[in-house]
């Protein structure tokens, strides 16, 4: 398949075999992770005092999630698939509408929060289609370089929903990351938690 990626070491695939878990792990991790905290979220059982902070993980996960989607992953399933381009596209603007959604919620009480769920559903079973399709045709090689670049992305990404910034490469790939410094910035002045890992920070006054 045709993927921006680095070149590989004299010798090709077969001779050698880069470290890290391959892109459908990742995915595969992410989106159980994303439906715990959508489930969490919705669910009876989080005390009120901690919905405003599952929500604010629950939108980082996503912002960070579909960047390194649409840098990495949807680039590889159109050139290792050409036939899922038009699949490629919806999923595309069902990002989109996620961003919006997630941007428009006026917290963890909004009623808008259960369609929000509902769409982080449908996202993982429409993109888990996507990712067997990429399985089919890519080379466990190609599939940890992939997942390789998708954790920097990751690390670089916005933590925040930003719909309207570009969707494909090249643009989107300079502009998201200059996004997540400024949205990490923000992030450290309020003392807003993008991880449930992270460790407690304290508000600013």
């Amino acid at each position: 398949m045709s993927v921006p990626l680095l070149p590989l070491p004299p010798g090709g695939d077969e001779a050698y075999r880069p470290g890290g878990r391959n892109l459908a792990e990742i995915v595969a991790g992410e989106h159980r992770a994303l439906l715990g905290l959508a489930g969490w979220l919705t669910g009876p059982d989080l005390p009120a005092g901690r919905r405003r902070e599952v929500l604010d993980v629950l939108t980082a996960a996503l912002s960070r999630h579909l960047s390194a989607e649409e840098q990495y992953l949807f680039p590889a399933v159109r050139a290792a698939a050409p036939e899922s381009a038009e699949l490629v596209d919806r999923e595309i603007a069902a990002d989109a509408a996620l961003l919006t959604a997630l941007k428009g919620l006026s917290g963890p009480e909004d009623p808008a929060v259960a369609d929000l769920t509902d769409r982080v559903g449908g996202h993982v079973d429409r993109v888990a289609a996507l990712v067997t399709r990429l399985r089919a045709v890519a080379t466990e090689v190609e599939l940890i370089r992939l997942g390789n670049r998708w954790e920097i992305a990751e690390e670089a990404a916005p933590t925040r929903p930003h719909p309207d910034t570009p969707a494909t490469p090249p643009w989107n790939k300079v502009v998201e990351p200059a996004l997540g410094v400024l949205d990490k910035v923000r992030d450290v002045v309020t003392g807003r938690r993008t991880r449930l890992s992270d460790p407690a920070r304290r508000r600013a006054r």
